[in-house]
């Protein structure tokens, strides 16, 4: 995984960094989206592995996408097909958003509670999480019944864990010391 990010990295920044250049990250997000769908579709795998000319496997490839992609969409498509790279597609999508996150001062925050958060709650939790990450917090929420009370929030490496159960667990740790 970590050889496919490392091969993905530079088509990632370059896509990237003509898509600020131009003001279409958006757009960029969606055809790179699309045509990273495409890339995991079982038959096109199958085609990306066989031994096809890369003219060919682009032409296939950039039919396939049809409208989806413009031409300097598939300027790109047919770049990774001469390289026979068209199959890290997904990486270069997971890392475009990456790059996206950071230039928009974003970060997506996923909550699990054990309940559903009304509006409130989510606003409220959303400002805090802007102060915490002095960035825009974009919440992705999920009900996980099994916590009993209390919530934990990830983003990126940071975990946040304010559940019951993990205040029980502090509060046996400190009365066992």
């Amino acid at each position: 995984m970590s050889e496919l990010t490392t091969i993905a990295r530079p088509y990632a920044k370059a896509a990237f960094d003509y898509a600020v250049e131009q003001q279409a990250t958006d757009h960029w997000l969606q055809m790179l989206a699309f045509a990273a769908e495409v890339s995991a579709n079982d038959t096109v795998k199958e085609l990306l592995s066989g031994s096809v000319a890369s003219d060919t496997l682009a032409d296939i490839f950039i039919k396939v996408c049809g409208d989806q992609v413009d031409d300097k969409g598939q300027n790109l498509i047919k770049l990774l097909a001469e390289n026979g790279r068209l199959k890290v597609l997904p990486e270069i999508l997971a890392l475009f958003v990456e790059l996206k996150s950071d230039f928009d001062s974003e970060i997506e925050v996923k909550i699990t509670s054990a309940t559903e958060l009304d509006d409130a709650q989510k606003q409220q939790l959303s400002g805090s999480l802007e102060k915490r990450f002095g960035r825009k917090v974009q919440l992705n929420c999920n009900v996980d019944a099994t916590l009993v009370a209390g919530f934990i929030v990830e983003a990126g490496d940071t975990v946040i864990d304010g559940t019951v159960r993990s205040k029980l667990s502090r509060l046996a740790t400190t009365l066992q010391a």
